[in-house]
């Protein structure tokens, strides 16, 4: 067994630990990254990025029977659910491989195998050819989440799914079970409807999205079942269990009663825990609780020299928060001037189904309750000239204005290109915008973005548009 010392070992190659680990090496800290599986985590090979090569083709299935609105018509519009899954994997395979060359451009060590913290500044890599010891006086854990199950609802890989099977299913089935209705559970909802799919979706609480602004929850909702998407909310599922070549399923609805169904296939979109086992936690002084490390806001676990990041340590569970987290840290670590902890309310959440959902900062709600008085604006891309002219007008953009200072506390939108458009506002929150900069900033027509501009016009009485 071999010893290698580092200034820092990072535990988990996705976008967390592999950005933690370049940043590492641009400030001239000898950096490894040890990743049992596949570089890019999680995020490359089997969420972010492949999910939205399939959410494409969706767009473009339902654009094929929708041509007459632009004056085009096709005949015999047909998908190969083969090519389909194999577009996605090809996407996911290209930017797995981008993230290899990026570590090798920046000379950070890759070692492959399984890691486990092995006493005070060692970390013990095992693999099937035998093993290595990583010396490092910082390590950093980005071990990520899986996917959680609950007692009655256990995936079978065959026809009850996590969001892995559902993303490289032999055939589109004719019936779908969603449980759960957060982004991961809304995506594989919108792709499978748009692909041909009948189905149904059950929430336990009282609206779907339940992290975005009551006002966009109820948007989606009316646009989902618009498209032919079963709802149910304050409802679940009980006795889920594989029935021939389909599921059945008891739904509990929110009245009390229950229905008794079948369908071919079934989702589990019901949260994510972190991947806290195996590590060689409990050598050491790291706390978890309810599945994820604890760390401070510097992300220093309280085993000295330990770190955790990411997924890992708790929501949100995004890969940019999770690659944010790992620059703080390492920054820290390193001793950057002017570093800053990441700051929750900065983070923009996006969904990318069809219509898309995204935010930033406080919901009008969470405001209020902070003891805000608050100037809210609202406008429709159907009052938007690109979105017309697109012909995509569903869906609105809201901001949320502290009315005594105009600091924007949070944006939220729901419409076209909106996991884009969100971007806008999140720099404004993070440069701590008011109106008075929302308002002298001009946007170039005709584009979505213009809809940004009127949402703050609308919230100060001065719509030009409306």
């Amino acid at each position: 067994m071999g010893e290698t010392r580092f200034d820092l070992v990072v535990v988990g190659a996705g976008p967390g630990g592999y950005v933690a680990a370049i940043r590492a090496a641009q400030l001239g800290l000898r950096a490894a990254v040890v990743e049992r599986e596949h570089l890019g985590g999680i995020c490359a090979n089997w969420g972010c990025i492949p999910t939205k090569a399939l959410l494409r083709t969706a767009e473009i299935h339902h654009l094929l029977h929708h041509l007459d609105a632009f004056g085009l018509s096709a005949r015999d519009v047909a998908y190969d659910a083969k090519k389909v899954v194999a577009r996605s994997r090809a996407v996911a395979k290209r930017l797995a491989g981008g993230v290899k060359q990026l570590l090798a451009k920046h000379r950070v060590a890759v070692v492959s195998g399984h890691a486990r913290l092995a006493g005070a500044g060692r970390v013990e890599v095992r693999r099937d050819d035998g093993a290595e010891t990583l010396l490092a006086p910082h390590v950093i854990l980005a071990t990520g989440a899986r996917a959680r199950t609950l007692p009655g609802l256990e995936p079978d890989g065959r026809v009850i799914w996590t969001y892995k099977e559902a993303m490289v299913p032999e055939a589109i089935p004719r019936s779908l079970l969603v449980v759960g209705s957060g982004a991961i559970g809304i995506e594989f909802a919108s792709f499978y409807r748009d692909m041909g799919a009948e189905v149904a979706v059950v929430e336990i609480l009282p609206r779907i999205l339940p992290a975005e602004d009551e006002e966009i929850s109820a948007a989606a909702r009316k646009a989902f079942e618009r498209r032919g998407i079963e709802i149910h909310t304050e409802a679940s599922v009980r006795g889920l269990r594989p029935d021939g070549e389909g599921v059945a399923a008891t739904l509990v609805l929110g009245d009390g009663s229950e229905q008794a169904r079948r369908f071919e296939r079934a989702i589990l979109a019901i949260g994510i825990t972190g991947n806290v086992e195996d590590v060689g936690l409990e050598t050491t002084a790291v706390r978890v609780e309810k599945g994820h490390v604890v760390v401070d806001r510097w992300l220093a676990t309280d085993e000295p020299g330990v770190y955790a990041i990411g997924d890992l340590v708790g929501p949100p569970w995004l890969a940019h928060k999770a690659s944010h987290e790992g620059v703080v840290c390492v920054e820290r670590i390193a001793g950057v001037e002017g570093v800053h902890p990441l700051d929750p309310t900065l983070v923009p959440g996006c969904t990318y189904s069809r219509p898309q959902v995204a935010s930033v900062g406080m919901s009008e709600r969470e405001a209020r309750e902070r003891g805000h008085e608050v100037r809210v604006g609202r406008f429709p891309f159907l009052a938007n000239g690109k979105a017309v002219a697109a012909g995509e007008t569903e869906g609105f953009a809201k901001a949320v204005f502290d009315a005594k200072t105009g600091e924007l506390l949070g944006a939220h939108l729901i419409g076209p290109e909106v996991t884009e458009l969100i971007h806008g506002y999140a720099i404004a929150r993070t440069l701590e915008s008011t109106e008075a900069e929302l308002l002298r900033a001009i946007t170039p027509h005709p584009t979505l973005s213009e809809t940004l501009h009127e949402v703050v016009l609308a919230a100060y009485g001065r719509p030009l548009h409306l």
